[in-house]
């Protein structure tokens, strides 16, 4: 089972007052596991990004200038998703900036049929919230340090981390990148782990039980008769 973990920023909050997709990132999971297969790519919007925005994320109107049209990238974008399923934290405003933008070149649009919304999911199991990204990492134990700013990519490996608490699953995946460790959102519990596994005892302690207490166990069975059940374990 293939999955991808979708997320995007923008310039805005709403594609049909002119708002447009300036990145994308995505993360694959087979079988809720992470492959190490990710897309990213930041895209021209051929508009301003609003201070308001560039406060959110961080990506400048001067950072945009040459990077690729999104008519450049939508066949790439559009091959690595395929047809699986997309996990995506409130889905409606990502799928719905991806089909402004997939309709202005004539592609089909994306169904929501395929997505499972991480939101709605949250809101499910946590019905008192709050439900953000940054919330459900807080609640999970996640570490965010290297998320200064909203970013697509960053957003989308945190995300794949959440759906995996969400689903009840954490314990399929201790990293999210089969690659060499290196610093990012899931790193520190992945050499927390690590470290734990390190921690084997060299010698068992010894027993704090003494002859004294074992034969006053014995005796103690031994006055249950014989066809008490504890006799079977103490043979």
């Amino acid at each position: 089972m293939r999955e991808i973990v979708l997320d995007t920023e923008t310039t805005g909050l709403d594609p049909k007052t002119g708002d447009r997709l300036i990145e994308i990132g995505c993360v694959e999971l087979i079988n809720r596991m992470p492959t190490g297969r990710e897309y990213h790519v930041f895209i021209n919007p051929e508009r301003d990004v609003p201070a308001e925005a560039q406060a959110v994320h961080g990506i400048s109107t001067a950072f945009l200038k040459d990077k690729p049209l999104f008519a450049t990238v939508a066949s790439d974008f559009l091959a690595f998703i395929g047809g699986d399923t997309l996990v995506i934290h409130n889905a409606t405003f990502d799928i719905g900036f991806l089909n402004a933008e997939l309709t202005r070149l004539k592609h089909s649009a994306l169904s929501m049929t395929r997505v499972v919304d991480t939101l709605a999911l949250a809101r499910r199991k946590h019905p008192a919230g709050p439900n953000s990204l940054d919330a459900l990492c807080k609640r999970y134990g996640i570490d965010t340090s290297s998320r200064v700013k909203h970013g697509a990519i960053v957003d989308s490996l945190l995300l794949a981390e959440v759906y995996l608490e969400l689903l009840g699953e954490r314990q399929t995946a201790l990293s999210l990148s089969s690659r060499a460790p290196a610093p990012g959102p899931s790193n520190g519990r992945t050499q927390a782990a690590a470290r734990a596994a390190a921690k084997v005892r060299p010698q068992l302690l010894p027993a704090r039980l003494t002859q004294a207490d074992l034969d006053a166990h014995a005796a103690f069975i031994g006055q249950l008769g014989a066809k008490a059940i504890w006799g079977r374990f103490d043979a």
